[in-house]
């Protein structure tokens, strides 16, 4: 398949982006918006199947600070509004240099959060969302608090003793204990990745991102089971109704992404559709590739 990669202007630094694919007559592209905060666009590459077999480009881009977009420590910028700013100029840019000043946008937890935000517009933004024929919000919350409270559930039908390093970790704030790593990753295997070494996407190059790790920590907190960053408390239950976007919600049964997080954003956008994936994970794209490939296109493909 072509690829294109390159960087973007923005906030005096330089956002890195990459083109999978084509668009076939007719086709819009996909833009697709990872998770985090902190992370990269390495672990979504799965979607790559959807350029492959539907004739359909697929654009990833790092968000700044995380993955190829390096930048020193930012916490005078990150947050939901510079992040925004962010997927706005990435939108201007491929409008600009592309002609794609109508796509489809993809997010996948932190990312579905910032698209069902970038969908509402105000108070999050001012700049509108003009062009946005669909938005899929992947294996993402609504509202902190119920994450938070979900995590914590699932965390207790952990063993006792995995379950008890985990909450002395958040305590003590040492989570590089043996028991304490042994039991993230039980968790990790449960419900967010069946095949960890396969999410980070081996065939890369994925060093240690220490900036990307600090933005998660500003912006969330020092695990999965403390929101005490800039996202805490955060919600946008009360403005789903505002979004006037076709919006496709997915998720997996044994995603951290509950099946209750998943259909308080089902039940509160207008006309929204749930599709839930049977054993998936937070890594449900990955797991079961070629089925939500499948799905996700053929809900593009109503929405052109």
């Amino acid at each position: 398949m072509k690829i294109e990669e390159g960087y973007i202007p923005f906030a005096g630094y330089q956002t890195y982006y990459r083109v999978v694919g084509e668009c076939e007559s007719g086709r819009l592209p996909l833009l697709v918006i990872h998770g985090g905060p902190g992370a990269s666009h390495y672990y979504l590459r799965p979607l790559d199947i959807i350029a492959q077999k539907y004739g359909r480009a697929v654009v990833y881009y790092d968000q700044l600070s995380c993955g190829n977009s390096k930048t020193p420590p930012l916490p005078d910028k990150w947050g939901c509004s510079f992040f925004l700013e962010e997927l706005s100029c990435v939108r201007s840019y491929l409008a600009e240099h592309y002609g794609w000043d109508r796509l489809h946008a993809l997010g996948q937890s932190w990312g579905g959060m910032l698209a069902m935000m970038y969908a509402i517009g105000e108070p999050w933004h001012g700049f509108g969302h003009e062009g946005l024929a669909s938005m899929t919000v992947s294996s993402s919350p609504a509202d902190m608090d119920l994450w938070l409270s979900e995590a914590i559930r699932l965390r207790s039908y952990l063993p006792q003793q995995m379950r008890e390093a985990l909450e002395q970790a958040d305590v003590d704030g040492d989570y590089e204990r043996p028991e304490v790593k042994a039991a993230a990753a039980e968790y990790y295997r449960r419900h967010v990745s069946l095949n960890p070494s396969e999410a980070l996407c081996p065939e890369d190059v994925t060093p240690p991102d220490p900036v990307g790790d600090q933005c998660y920590h500003f912006m969330q907190g020092m695990s999965e089971f403390v929101v005490t960053g800039a996202l805490s408390h955060w919600s946008v239950v009360d403005q789903l109704g505002q979004i006037d976007v076709p919006t496709l919600v997915t998720s997996g049964a044994a995603d951290e992404c509950t099946p209750i997080i998943a259909k308080q954003i089902a039940d509160g956008i207008p006309g929204a559709r749930w599709e839930l994936f049977k054993d998936g994970t937070h890594w449900v794209h990955g797991e079961q590739q070629e089925h939500f490939g499948a799905v996700v296109e053929g809900f593009l493909e109503q929405n052109e």
